[in-house]
């Protein structure tokens, strides 16, 4: 399988050096301080687009990855690799979720001499750092299928995902669920019962998991059920008021 390298941060920069020198062309007046900040403007994009347009190349093969990426210009054949990890931390601060990297931890007879930047999170070993997947077409699901079947037990896929939010819009509260669905029955039976004493013990309890609640759902954005707690509050305590004698 060979990787090919995505454009869309070179079109993304042509864009905003393109959209950048109209300023320097028709806002500033003719002189040589507009010449000098127009070229300097443009040998910037030309670094740009050499940096963009460079030679890669990434193969996964039977042989090896055959590579010209990370300083690498050659076939690493197997027998120099210890693993190939598919890296994808979970975000941290509210960050977006970066791209998948591939990591490659060389073996002991490795002849590769570049310098070890990252760290596998298999095992904390030293990793050369080959790529990250959003510079490639292929979506990580293929990259990975790839490296599994050719690399075999090499290959460690240690990919993370950011949990769904419990507290995610309309999402709900399985805690709560299961509350409900526990006191509910009893509710019932205790306002059929006509025990006045057992309705206020479980009205105390009602009254506990409301306030809980209440304080765990405080700041989401989501419909919660403490109403539905209150309302199993109320009709304790309105059987409380009918029993009173007149």
């Amino acid at each position: 399988m060979e990787l090919n390298r995505s454009r869309q941060t070179l079109w993304k920069g042509l864009t905003v050096f393109g959209v950048g020198v109209l300023p320097l062309l028709y806002l500033t007046s003719a002189s040589t301080v507009r010449w000098i900040a127009l070229g300097l403007w443009l040998v910037s994009a030309g670094v740009f687009v050499a940096y963009q347009l460079r030679p890669f190349r990434f193969r996964i093969a039977a042989d090896g990855l055959d590579l010209r990426i990370a300083g690498l210009n050659r076939l690493v054949a197997w027998a120099e690799i210890e693993a190939v990890v598919l890296h994808q931390p979970l975000p941290s601060g509210g960050r977006k979720q970066r791209a998948a990297s591939v990591l490659l931890v060389p073996a002991t007879a490795s002849t590769i001499d570049r310098r070890l930047t990252g760290r596998s999170p298999v095992d904390g070993r030293a990793a050369l750092v080959l790529l990250d997947l959003d510079q490639v077409q292929q979506p990580p699901g293929e990259v990975a299928a790839a490296l599994a079947h050719f690399g075999g037990s090499r290959f460690a896929d240690v990919r993370q995902r950011a949990p769904e939010r419990s507290d995610a819009p309309g999402a709900p509260d399985m805690e709560a669920l299961s509350l409900l669905s526990s006191l509910t029955p009893r509710v019932q039976k205790a306002i059929d019962s006509g025990d006045a004493s057992q309705r206020q013990a479980l009205k105390a309890e009602v009254d506990a998991a409301l306030a809980k609640l209440s304080e765990a759902s405080a700041g989401r954005d989501q419909p919660r059920l403490d109403g539905v707690l209150k309302a199993m509050s109320d009709a304790l305590a309105t059987e409380d008021e009918d029993t009173k004698p007149s």
